[in-house]
């Protein structure tokens, strides 16, 4: 059977695994587990589940250093062994060293031989250097009764091969315990014709000496606890408690990773798909929304009383396709934790070598964005959290000497607000020196206008090549990262800004749209052309009259709206549209003024006409020509005519402040 089918279901699981272990080992580390013994079986148990696939997979490398640490976990789940920070320290510096390489057996590149040795070398120096005590070897083992054996009945079911286990595995593990005895049953054994090379027939009866403990027992069927008969038992009637008859519980099979092709239960919810066959069904959704969209638009000139079938099919039509758009949709959603969960190890990294104490808090884990989105978020939020410990936490001296706690605390948040989500990083440390900020903008020769606001002086830190460190270190400061942060969040479709105040800390929030291939829309006519609004950052529509419209300093035309007056902004001169679409400019008032808002500032766009809300697919539009300033994607309407979507997050941006009244 040709087993490399399942590497890359083993590869993914695996991962999983390691990301359980470092996960457990910090909690361990923080304090966080208590006395909790699930914790380090959780650990063990992923350890176990990659030791076994990878022996199946014949990745030695792999296999080897598990063992390691299985047998170093192992001491610690029996009581034998306390984790202390060098021992969690080692076996942190072991889940590196795997993950690099399960990445050279997945891509066949070559092993990092001199990190393997010093894992191995660390591993090694514990188990050699911290030998169980016998007091607590009597008090944990499970041992046989004097005199005798386990005796162990072992039945696969028909269908363990297609799990990618092997019962000779099982076999090869048991006989490392001590001396087997192995008698093999063939009376499951059909004829040479009926024989289905992909099922086991075979089951045999094993015998074991009394100093093998019976967690090994266990251990070593862990795998297969849900796809056998298992009986074990002691040879003598002097028995220990712990020598009960009856199937294995070493682990339960719900909390075991087994490797790849794992078989199907009732226990199962969820099955591994491949993101390209999601992208795929995604792709044809959005085809079905645009020729729904056809359709409505071809029926909108038919009677209604003559074709009252017809109409009515249609309105059923767009229910099921907005239906079957949230479901598709909901299925690249992932809690944004997919991208927290990679912070507490560097943030604790990033601290020892910084000679920092950092306490990293998050929020809102379990909020659902684009997978797509998260991908693309992770190495800004990487460097925003790497600036706030280098950066923005004082040294514990410091801190003491202001009154803090010498622990700084950076926090991780993720909420929804309306179609988007809102990610916070944040810190408690010294927060931006405004003072030293503008100083550095006056020597680049940033131009600044006079008493500028606090949310105007942050925004010079996204500036090409700006910085205030002195000193240059691998970790920052040198003139790159946070002008590409605000790129990299402006090509998602979203907006970063900075809030501060010295002494208390500082706050970047980023709000990106929660999905990026589908939006409701509000489809608005200038001129000939029609350009579609993100419903989520329409505010109100508004007639205004030429009372409402004023003109500041001769070019920047304000709408009043109640209270307040808006930059208006007339999307005919925004995207260069022939004059025939243009009003009269100046005071004269605009058709129909839509009011957008992103980041709490607000807009007014001068347009010819509202014709709808849809649903739109929304378009690549740099992958396919070039990014436009004030365009944020394109879309295909019902007619087949393209359509740009209004960047109105950006255009806010870059628009004047708005004016009291």
């Amino acid at each position: 059977m040709d087993i490399t089918r399942f590497h890359a279901a083993f590869f993914e699981e695996s991962r999983e695994g390691l990301d359980a272990m470092e996960s457990g080992l910090l909690s361990l580390e923080s304090g966080g587990a208590g006395a909790d013994p699930e914790t380090i079986n959780v650990i063990f148990r992923a350890a176990h589940s990659i030791k076994g696939g990878a022996a199946t997979f014949g990745f030695s490398s792999v296999t080897d250093l598990t063992h390691l640490l299985e047998t170093l976990l192992d001491e610690a789940r029996a009581g034998r062994r306390v984790l202390d920070p060098a021992a969690i320290g080692a076996l942190l510096a072991s889940v590196d060293v795997l993950r690099s390489l399960l990445g050279a057996c997945e891509h066949g590149s070559a092993i990092d031989a001199a990190a393997l040795a010093a894992a191995r070398t660390g591993l090694d120096a514990l188990l050699a250097g911290d030998a169980p005590s016998a007091t607590a070897t009597a008090t944990s083992a499970v041992a046989a009764p004097d005199g005798g054996d386990w005796r162990i009945g072992f039945t696969p079911a028909p269908s363990l091969f297609l799990s990618g286990n092997d019962p000779l595995r099982i076999l090869r593990e048991l006989a490392s315990h001590g001396e087997l005895g192995v008698e093999c049953l063939d009376a499951r054994l059909p004829a040479f014709a009926e024989m289905d090379p992909f099922e086991a027939y075979l089951a045999w009866n094993l015998t074991l000496p009394v100093s093998v403990p019976r967690a090994a027992i266990d251990e070593a069927f862990a795998w297969v606890a849900d796809d056998c008969e298992l009986d074990i038992a002691a040879a003598s009637a002097t028995t220990t408690a712990a020598a009960d008859t009856g199937p294995a519980k070493a682990a339960p099979a719900a909390e075991v990773a087994v490797p790849a092709g794992r078989r199907s239960s009732d226990n199962d919810n969820s099955i591994r798909v491949a993101v390209s066959k999601v992208d795929a069904l995604i792709n044809l959704v959005g085809e079905l929304v645009i020729t729904q969209a056809m359709l409505r638009q071809r029926s909108e000139h038919l009677d209604p009383v003559a074709n009252e079938a017809l109409m009515s099919g249609l309105v059923q039509l767009e229910r099921n396709t907005r239906d079957l758009q949230e479901s598709v949709m909901g299925v690249r959603m992932l809690p944004v934790d997919f991208a927290f969960s990679r912070f507490p190890r560097m943030v604790r990294d990033l601290a020892t070598r910084l000679d920092k104490k950092v306490n990293l808090r998050t929020h809102g884990e379990a909020t659902e964005l684009d997978k797509g989105v998260i991908e693309k978020i992770v190495d800004p939020l990487v460097h925003l959290v790497r600036n706030a410990i280098d950066h923005g936490l004082e040294l514990p001296a410091d801190r003491r000497a202001a009154g803090k706690d010498e622990t700084g605390t950076v926090t991780l948040s993720a909420a929804h607000q309306g179609a988007n989500i809102v990610i916070e990083i944040g810190d408690d440390g010294r927060g931006l020196d405004r003072d030293r900020i503008l100083r550095k903008a006056a020597e680049r020769g940033i131009a600044m206008p006079d008493n500028p606001t606090d949310a105007q002086v942050w925004d010079l830190v996204f500036a090409p090549g700006f910085s205030t460190v002195d000193k240059l270190t691998d970790l920052s400061g040198r003139g790159v990262g946070m002008d590409v942060v605000k790129k990299n969040i402006a090509a998602l479709g979203g907006q970063v800004e900075i809030r501060s105040r010295t002494g208390e800390g500082t706050t970047v929030a980023i709000r990106l749209p929660l999905t990026m291939a589908i939006v409701d829309g509000m489809s608005v006519a200038v001129g000939d052309e029609v350009f579609i609004v993100p419903l989520g950052m329409v505010v109100e529509s508004l007639l205004p009259t030429a009372a409402d419209v004023r003109t500041i300093a001769g070019e920047t035309r304000v709408l009043r709206v109640r209270e307040d007056y808006l930059p208006l902004l007339n999307l005919a001169d925004q995207y260069g549209l022939p004059a025939a679409a243009r009003d009269q400019g100046g005071d004269a008032p605009p058709r129909i003024a839509v009011v957008v808002e992103a980041d709490g500032r607000r807009l007014a766009l001068e347009v010819d006409e509202l014709l709808g809300q849809q649903q739109v697919v929304v378009k690549n539009l740099e992958s396919n020509y070039r990014r436009v300033a004030g365009v944020s994607g394109a879309t295909i309407l019902g007619d087949g005519r393209v359509a740009l979507i209004v960047d109105a997050g950006g255009l806010a941006q870059s628009a004047p402040l708005p004016v009291a009244a």
